[in-house]
C-alpha cells in the first residue's frame, strides 16, 4: 500500500521534503511513501491502493476538485494526516464558511473539509497565508501519554471550536496550556489527523544549531505514536536496519566444482590473490577477494553499517570468490542457505526433466548472493563491461536491496521476507527475433506462478496466486476486486551489443513477509505446517523458466506453445476496461495477447449507436492496468 504526499503548487516545500524524509525512515518497508502531483491527484484513481494521504504546510487555503474523493477516501476507510495545520469546526452555513476561509485565493473549487456524519458540521483544515514566510520557531508539546518534545512551527496554529465534534480528541496539547496541539477525528471508517506545530520539520532547521538527537528521537516518537493512531502498521524501531550494501559471495554447486573459475576468466580475472582483483565499470567498482578473506572483508564492511552516507559513496562493491564447489560459511549467510538452496535446485531440475548438462550450465548454477546490496538489477545493467563480459545464465540475489527498481519510476521496497533477485540471460539476433523479446516478462511472470504451485512451495493453494498483465503477480484471497493483492513484480531490462542482446530479469516476490504485506506464506494460512522457504522458492522458479526458456528459445520465440496456460493463470479474461489512452474514453473487454508481438487485445464495447470496430492493442511499455478501478492508462 501507498503513503501519499500531496506535493501541489499550494505546498510548503520545505514542509514536503520533511514529510517525506520523516515518513519514509519510519513506514519503510511496510509502505511505499510517495509524494503526489497536483495532476495525478486530479486524474487518476490515488485511492484504490492509499493507505494515507498527508497534506503538508500549505501556504493557502487548499481547494480542489478532489475534496468529494478524499472525503469519500477517509469516510471507506483511509487515513488522512494534515501537517502544520489548524482547524475550525462549524455548523453554519457552507457558504458564508467559504466565503470567509478563501477570501483572495482567485479559486472557485470547494474548500477541504471534513463532513460530521451525524449533527451536521463541518472540520476545515486552516493555514497561514504567510506560513512559507516566517522564521521557524519551536515549541514544546504534551502527548497524551505525558511525552513532552520540542517541535518546529512556522505560526501558532489553532483548533477553533473542535470541543463540539463528536469523535474527535486532542492527541496532544501545547505544555503548560489546555489548547489543543494535535486533534484526532474519527470519520466514517476512517480518520484524520491534524497536528498544529510542524511534526515534519527537523529540529535541525532551527538556528542556531544545537545537538537535538534527544529531541529528534521524542519526535520521531510522536510520528510513530501518530501513525498508529491511524491504523497503519509501524514497523518495530527495534528492526535492524541495514545502512549500506555487504559482500557479495560468487559461488557455484557443490557438484559443478568448476563454474567460478569459467565466469572469471572472460572477466579478465584469475582466482585473487593477497591483493583484491578489481574491476572498475560505469556505474560500480568491484573488488574480488579469495574465500579465505571472507571474515576479514566481512568484518570491515559490518564496521562501517553505523556510518550514514550518500548512496553515491558506496564504493567499492566487494565480492567474495568461492571456487571449486566451495560455499560460503553459513554464520555469514544466515538469512540463506547456500547448501540447501543447491539440493533443492538440482530435485527440481530433476523433477522437471532438465539434463543435469547444460551449456554452459543450468540457470542458477552459476550464482552470487548478498545480505544486502543497492539492487541485483543495477549492478547488472548499469555496469556495461561487467554485464558483456559476464557468461550467461547467471543468477545475482540478496536478501534486501537498498535501491531496489520497479517497473517505470517505481521504487521496490526491500521489506524481511522478500525474495529478489536478477536473472541474467543472452541470446544471438542471428538467431532470434528481436521482436519476441516482450515476451520474456510473460514468460518468466508464468515460471513464477507455476513454481508457486509445486508441493516444495505451495501446492494447492498456489492456485491463487495469479498474472497481471503486464508483469505483476497478485494473491486472490476472495470474490472481490479488494481481495486481490499484489505479492511481486518482474522488471525486464534488455541491453543489444555486438550481435547479442543481453536480457536482465529483475524479480521481487513477497515469501515469508509479515502483515500488513502480503506473501506467500500467509496463504498457507497459520495453522499450516508447509516448508515453504526462500531457497525452495527460488530453486522452484529458476528450474521453471529454465525449462520454458530452453522451449521458447527452440520454437523461435513463439509465445504459442505457453498461450493457453497463460490465460488460463492471468486475471483479466473477459474483463471489462476503460481505456483511457484515446479520446474520448473508450470501454472495451479483454480478449487476449497477440500472439505476434505481445500486445493487450481488447474489443471495443457496442454504445448502441455504432459498430464495435476493430481490436485495440496495446502495448505493455507505457501503459499501465488499475486493476480496482478497471482502468488502463498512460504509466506515468
Amino acid at each position: 500500500m501507498n503513503v501519499l504526499v500531496y506535493s501541489g503548487p499550494e505546498v510548503v516545500q520545505a514542509s514536503l521534503s520533511g514529510a517525506l524524509a520523516a515518513l519514509k525512515t519510519i513506514l519503510q518497508p511496510n509502505y511505499s511513501v510517495q509524494s503526489i502531483s497536483l495532476q495525478t491527484f486530479l486524474s487518476q484513481p490515488w485511492y484504490t491502493s492509499c493507505a494515507l494521504l498527508v497534506l503538508p504546510e500549505c501556504r493557502r487555503p487548499f481547494q480542489s476538485k478532489s475534496t468529494s474523493a478524499i472525503q469519500a477516501f477517509v469516510e471507506n476507510g483511509g487515513a488522512f494526516l494534515g501537517l502544520s495545520t489548524g482547524a475550525k469546526f462549524s455548523t453554519s452555513s457552507l457558504d458564508s464558511d467559504n466565503a470567509i476561509m478563501t477570501a483572495g485565493s482567485g479559486s472557485t473549487d470547494p474548500l477541504l473539509r471534513f463532513r460530521q456524519m451525524m449533527k451536521g458540521g463541518y472540520l476545515y483544515p486552516t493555514y497561514s497565508r504567510e506560513s512559507s514566510d516566517l522564521a521557524r520557531s519551536s515549541v514544546t508539546v504534551l502527548a497524551q501519554d505525558g511525552t513532552q518534545a520540542r517541535l518546529v512551527q512556522t505560526s501558532r496554529k489553532e483548533f477553533v471550536a473542535i470541543d463540539r465534534m463528536e469523535g474527535g480528541k486532542a492527541l496532544a496539547t501545547y505544555a503548560g496550556e489546555e489548547a489543543a496541539a494535535s486533534f484526532i477525528y474519527e470519520l466514517g471508517k476512517g480518520k484524520v489527523v491534524l497536528w498544529g506545530p510542524g511534526l515534519e520539520y527537523p529540529l535541525s532547521s532551527l538556528a542556531p544549531a544545537v545537538d537535538v538527537s534527544a529531541e529528534e528521537r521524542r519526535r520521531g516518537e510522536l510520528l510513530r505514536a501518530t501513525l498508529s493512531s491511524l491504523s497503519l502498521q509501524v514497523p518495530s524501531a527495534e528492526l535492524p536496519r541495514i545502512s549500506r550494501p555487504l559482500p557479495q559471495f560468487l559461488m557455484g554447486p557443490p557438484s559443478k566444482p568448476g563454474i567460478v573459475l569459467k565466469i572469471l576468466r572472460p572477466l579478465a580475472l584469475g582466482y585473487p590473490g593477497s591483493e583484491p582483483s578489481v574491476l572498475k565499470d560505469t556505474n560500480d567498482t568491484f573488488f574480488f577477494h579469495p574465500i579465505e578473506d571472507s571474515d576479514r572483508v566481512f568484518q570491515q564492511a559490518v564496521a562501517q553499517l553505523e556510518y550514514v552516507e550518500d548512496p553515491a559513496n558506496w564504493q567499492p562493491k566487494h565480492v567474495i570468490v568461492c571456487p571449486d564447489g566451495v560455499l560460503p560459511p553459513s554464520e555469514l549467510t544466515p538469512l540463506f542457505d547456500c547448501a540447501v538452496f543447491f539440493n533443492a535446485l538440482s530435485a527440481a531440475q530433476d523433477k522437471d526433466g532438465l539434463p543435469a548438462q547444460g551449456e554452459p550450465w543450468r540457470m542458477g548454477e552459476a550464482f552470487a548472493y548478498s545480505k544486502a546490496v543497492t539492487s541485483t538489477q543495477t549492478m547488472l545493467d548499469k555496469n556495461p563491461h561487467f554485464l558483456t563480459s559476464l557468461p550467461a545464465p547467471f543468477v545475482s540475489m540478496a536478501s534486501y536491496q537498498l535501491a531496489g527498481r520497479g517497473r517505470g519510476a517505481n521504487v521496490w521496497l526491500s521489506p524481511s521476507g522478500c525474495l529478489q533477485f536478477s536473472v541474467l540471460i543472452r541470446v544471438s539476433l542471428a538467431t532470434f527475433p528481436a521482436s519476441k523479446l516482450v515476451f520474456v516478462q510473460y514468460l518468466f511472470a508464468l515460471a513464477v506462478a507455476e513454481a508457486c504451485r509445486e508441493e516444495s512451495v505451495l501446492g494447492s493453494v498456489g492456485n491463487s496466486v495469479r498474472l497481471k498483465w503486464p508483469n505483476d503477480l497478485y494473491a486472490v484471497l476472495g470474490d472481490s476486486q479488494e481481495s486481490r493483492r499484489k505479492i511481486g513484480g518482474i522488471l525486464v531490462n534488455t541491453s543489444f551489443t555486438d550481435g547479442n542482446v543481453d536480457v536482465v530479469i529483475g524479480c521481487g516476490m513477497n515469501v515469508l513477509n509479515e502483515p500488513p504485506i502480503t506473501s506467500l506464506h500467509q496463504l498457507l494460512g497459520s495453522g499450516s505446517h508447509s516448508g515453504l522457504t526462500m531457497e525452495n522458492t527460488l530453486a522452484a522458479i529458476l528450474s521453471k523458466f529454465d525449462k520454458m526458456w530452453g522451449e521458447f528459445i527452440a520454437k523461435n520465440g513463439s509465445f504459442e506453445p505457453f498461450m493457453n496456460l497463460y490465460l488460463s493463470r492471468w486475471l483479466h479474461s473477459d474483463q471489462l476496461v476503460t481505456i483511457t489512452t484515446s479520446v474520448p474514453h473508450q470501454r472495451a473487454r479483454i480478449v487476449g495477447i497477440t500472439p505476434d508481438h505481445g500486445l493487450l487485445r481488447t474489443m471495443p464495447e457496442s454504445d448502441g449507436y455504432s459498430a464495435r470496430g476493430g481490436f485495440i492493442d496495446l502495448q505493455p511499455d507505457g501503459n499501465s492496468f488499475d486493476l480496482m478501478s478497471g482502468m488502463i492508462k498512460t504509466k506515468t
